[in-house]
Formats: structure tokens, C-alpha cells, sequence
């Protein structure tokens, strides 16, 4: 196994995963998927499980392959999934998938409709997953290439090491304040976000989805069979329409980079006016949506004490805001979240 200066991080990581959130028991059959940025890192988790007495088998997609495969092969053939894959799941009790650059929204290997063509195997993946009761991880560090690096201002290593760290987090204390939250973001609440001078108020309506590290038998079979590490975010549906009132936006990772200075106004639920010190860079994002679907769709609120911002999974952050629907979640860093009951955040901290 090669040596890598992370090795102990990996270790530490890898292990956590195995016990607490896959729960793998001696004997059983673990799958680990990755990507050439994740090899390392896979090796460790091969390794791990092994040593605990499972079967394990690990999987490589190769990027340069991979991009060279989308390119030239049959349309019709690509993103999709053989029997080999199927039967695969099948016979697997535990997964953990590193994934690559290529397929994230921030490389430019790929064009957008590359990209999305080569990954419309997503909802069969699951449906098999589920069908199979696997338990599954998914480390995100493995987005992190050259581009995303750049756009951090951080290189590769120092970027997926925030995040490992991050993992290291109490599962069962991000797992208590998920469920104390998701008390109280119901169909209905009424919701208000204060940003500065700026304050937005709309309704809650939709799915609820809950990150806490943790994949549990109810996970299973409500068919959430994977689990993000890091962990620690509760995202709810938002009611489009019912959305009005100004937002300030903190500096936020998008495809383009990040856009700093962000001011938005929303009136019935649409968004009618914005303003940026990147205004150049905003507009690019929003002006191919059409003016009918510049809405806010999804709330979310990060529960991880140990995750940082600027490691590119801010959303993850203890305290942080995100509000997504505009092709990008906009990230509020010290904002006051309430409802009809009282706060939920003050300042960016939990009440």
C-alpha cells in the first residue's frame, strides 16, 4: 500500500464509516467504489474491512476513461448500467463510493450535457440499492480536482483533509440536533431568514432529507440507503410562491466560482431584482433560468461543529443557511433562522 501523509486520517476515517455509519458485521460483503483522487483513501477502506473479517472488493473508474468513453461511445450506451453492475449490488451488504471530479458540477473535462448524459444511471443506482438493503457512504471529498482546488484557494490535499477532519464529528450528536430540528420544520411553518438588514419570509412545503452520517434500518427501508460523510446538514422543501423579502448572501461556491456581495429581492415568489460586486459572474448564472423559475425551492441548515467554510461543502457547516433553487444553494453564514414557535438560529448558532 502506498504511503501517503493523510494515511492516519484515512485510517481514522475509514474505520468510523465501517463501525458507526455502515454498521459492518464479520462476514459480510463490502464494495468500494472510487475514482483516481479517492484511490488512496479506498485502499485504507479495503484494508479496514478486511481486518474486521469481510469480504471486500474494490472498484476504480479511471477519469481518463472515463471522459474518453462519454466522448466517443454510442449515446445510447452511455450512463448506463449492465447486469455485471446490477448483479453487483445485488450480492453487496455494505458500500462506500469515493467519487470522482469529472462528475462534479465544478470540472471542465466534461460539458454540462456530457456530464448529465453520463450520469443518468443515477436513479436506477438507487432503485438497485434499494432493492438490494445495502447500507452505503458517500465520502464527498472525492468532488474535490484541480478546479474546485482553485476556486477554494486551497490545493487538493489541504481541501480533503478539512473535510476528513470534519468527519471525525460525534454522529450521535449531529443525529440529536437533526431530529430536534426536523420537529420543527413542518409543511406549513412559516419561516424567517434574517441576513443583515435584509429579511425573507416564506412557507415550508416539501421533502424533508436529514444528513446525519448515520444509515439505520429505517434508513433502509425508506429507501435512504446512503449516507454523506462528512455528515451534518437538514434540508425542507420551500413553498416557491410564498416566498418575499431580501436576502444577503455570504460568499458562495458556484460553478463559476465564488460570488461574493450578493443582495436578492423576491416579491410572490419570484426573484425581481439582485445585485453583486460579481454581478457579471451572477448574472452568467441566472440569466439562462427563465424569469418564471427563479425560485427558492429548499432550505437547509448545516449541523457539523468541526466542518469549516471553504473546504467546498459549506452547507455542512454548523450554523450555516442555504437556500436553494436559482442553480446554486445561496449560503448565509451568521444568519437568525425562525418560525411561529421562535428561533431556530441566532447569528449563525444553534438556539
Amino acid at each position: 500500500m502506498t504511503t501517503n501523509p493523510l494515511d492516519a486520517l484515512y485510517r481514522r476515517v475509514a474505520k468510523k464509516v465501517l463501525t458507526e455509519t455502515l454498521h459492518v458485521k464479520k462476514g459480510e460483503a463490502i464494495t468500494v467504489e472510487t475514482w483516481n483522487t479517492g484511490l488512496d483513501f479506498a485502499t485504507r477502506m479495503v484494508a479496514e474491512a478486511r481486518s474486521m473479517g469481510c469480504t471486500a472488493i474494490m472498484i476504480l473508474e479511471d477519469e481518463d476513461a472515463y471522459v474518453e468513453g462519454v466522448r466517443r461511445a454510442p449515446k445510447e450506451s452511455v450512463g448506463v448500467m449492465g447486469k455485471n453492475e446490477y448483479n453487483m449490488l445485488a450480492g453487496t451488504d455494505a458500500y462506500v463510493f469515493v467519487p470522482g471530479p469529472v462528475i462534479s458540477a465544478y470540472s471542465k473535462r466534461l460539458t454540462a450535457s456530457e456530464r448529465d448524459g453520463s450520469t443518468r444511471y443515477n436513479s436506477s443506482w438507487y432503485d438497485a440499492a434499494e432493492k438490494a438493503k445495502l447500507r452505503g457512504a458517500r465520502l464527498s471529498f472525492g468532488y474535490i480536482g484541480k478546479d474546485l482546488a482553485r476556486m477554494l484557494g486551497k490545493t487538493i490535499p489541504q481541501a480533503a483533509e478539512g473535510q476528513l477532519k470534519a468527519a471525525l464529528v460525534d454522529f450521535g450528536d449531529v443525529s440529536k440536533a437533526a431530529g430536534a430540528l426536523e420537529a420543527r420544520l413542518t409543511d406549513g411553518a412559516e419561516v424567517t431568514v434574517e441576513s443583515g438588514n435584509a429579511t425573507l419570509r416564506f412557507s415550508l412545503k416539501g421533502e424533508l432529507d436529514s444528513q446525519d452520517g448515520l444509515v439505520d434500518d429505517k434508513d433502509v427501508s425508506g429507501g435512504n440507503n446512503m449516507a454523506y460523510v462528512p455528515p451534518g446538514f437538514v434540508s425542507k422543501g420551500v413553498d416557491p410562491s410564498s416566498v418575499d423579502g431580501r436576502l444577503k448572501m455570504s460568499p458562495t461556491l458556484t460553478r463559476l466560482g465564488v460570488v461574493s456581495g450578493a443582495e436578492f429581492e423576491f416579491k410572490k415568489g419570484r426573484l425581481v431584482s439582485w445585485k453583486s460586486g460579481d454581478r457579471a459572474k451572477l448574472s452568467k448564472l441566472l440569466d439562462p433560468i427563465p424569469e418564471d423559475k427563479r425560485r427558492l425551492s429548499v432550505m437547509g441548515i448545516g449541523l457539523n461543529p468541526a466542518m469549516k467554510y471553504g473546504f467546498g461543502q459549506d452547507r455542512f457547516v454548523g450554523g450555516a443557511v442555504t437556500l436553494g433553487g436559482l442553480g446554486f444553494s445561496a449560503v448565509v453564514r451568521k444568519g437568525t433562522v425562525s418560525t411561529s414557535e421562535g428561533p431556530l438560529l441566532r447569528d449563525g448558532k444553534p438556539v
